[in-house]
């Protein structure tokens, strides 16, 4: 018999997990809502294949947790969800499908915000927002935020020109090597920045024409997706799903440092321990990977206000966003402590912050 929901391991105090089915249109999605301690939950919409229907909960689960997080550090006043549709991206969208994912997430009230994510688009969003006013990364409009991936890619890239003035003692990619695991629309804006650093690159991809498309536009080496953890390489950047660092993969790393766009890129916990304990640097993924919702914020922001989306405000919380970055890893040497234990207790604690407060106010 398998777990239930409260049994999960990925389980964390969420507020609320809710399950629809729409028999007409044929979806199957789940919307896990962790935390509004900080403003609604704000997280994108993942369309899957999922081998099964535990498989997508207990991805919805690690994935929601994953944004209150991200959205602390990137301190945005929203919480974190996440919601993911069972099926194939490629063959079961349909407008239909989207409209009625829409009319579920009326029934939430606000609690939560969808936006594009791995599976979906902004075209996706725009139809869903047809029928509900709680979905963020429009297309059109003064509000609208657009395609959040050249965002979230921009402060990667960042956080890579960190690690290597860390590491290598350089301002630019010149000379170093990045395997890219992943080269849709974030691994791709990422590859083409840090090859126009100087960067070195061995790509991977389940799609051949994204593969293509890359390495004729960067000159990066193609290699099998098992074999980009084989690769002799100074940084590992994964940028598909997550879980790839984990017990099976982690003798085969030939890298100093990891740092990629994929969420969740820890297997479990003890994986960044380990990473540490070999003297791998580990960028924490929540937080070098929020120039998206960032991004997404933005438009949040202008539809509250009346105003339009401002370019300078997502740049100015990016900014800040890298000198967190830098923050972590200066307090993990000063400490002696895995990067990913500091992201975690600069984001637990700002959010019990937000808790505190928002009990406190209930009481008065």
């Amino acid at each position: 018999m398998g777990k239930t929901l409260f049994e999960s391991p990925s389980f964390a105090n969420h507020e609320g997990v809710h399950a629809f089915y729409d028999e007409k249109t044929g979806l199957k999605a789940i919307v896990a809502v962790h935390s509004t301690a900080r403003g609604p939950a704000v997280g994108g919409t993942r369309m899957w294949n999922y081998a099964s229907s535990a498989e997508a909960l207990e991805d919805v689960l690690r994935l929601s947790k994953g944004m209150s997080y991200k959205n602390a550090v990137a301190d945005l006043e929203m919480g974190g969800g996440k919601s993911v549709i069972i099926g194939d991206s490629r063959t079961q969208k349909t407008p239909e499908l989207f409209h009625a994912f829409g009319r579920y997430l009326n029934g939430l009230g606000g609690h939560y915000y969808a936006a594009e994510d791995v599976g979906t688009s902004v075209e996706d969003i725009a139809e869903a927002r047809k029928v509900t006013e709680y979905v963020l990364g429009l297309k059109d409009g003064p509000e609208a935020s657009g395609d959040p991936s050249p965002v979230t890619a921009e402060g990667v890239f960042r956080s890579n020109l960190v690690v290597a003035r860390r590491l290598f003692k350089q301002d630019d990619m010149t000379g170093l090597t990045v395997a890219i695991q992943g080269v849709g629309h974030v691994g791709a804006y990422l590859a083409e920045k840090l090859h126009k650093a100087g960067a070195k690159l061995i790509i991977t991809d389940v799609n051949q024409a994204n593969l293509e498309a890359v390495a004729a536009k960067t000159g990066a080496e193609i290699v099998a997706p098992d074999a980009i953890y084989d690769v002799a390489a100074d940084i590992y950047a994964p940028c598909a799903l997550g879980a790839t660092l984990n017990p099976q993969t982690l003798d085969r790393l030939k890298v100093k440092a990891v740092c990629g766009a994929a969420n969740n890129q820890l297997a479990t916990a003890d994986i960044g321990d380990e990473l540490f304990k070999r003297g791998i640097l580990y960028s924490p993924d929540y937080v070098i990977n929020g120039g998206g919702i960032i991004n997404v914020a933005s438009e949040m922001n202008a539809r509250q206000t009346g105003g339009a989306y401002d370019p300078s405000w997502v740049e100015g919380k990016l900014s800040r966003l890298m000198e967190t970055f830098e923050e972590i890893l200066e307090r993990s040497v000063v400490e002696n402590k895995p990067t990913h234990l500091i992201a975690d207790a600069i984001a637990e604690a700002r959010i019990k912050a937000a808790a505190d407060k928002k009990a406190a106010a209930l009481k008065l």
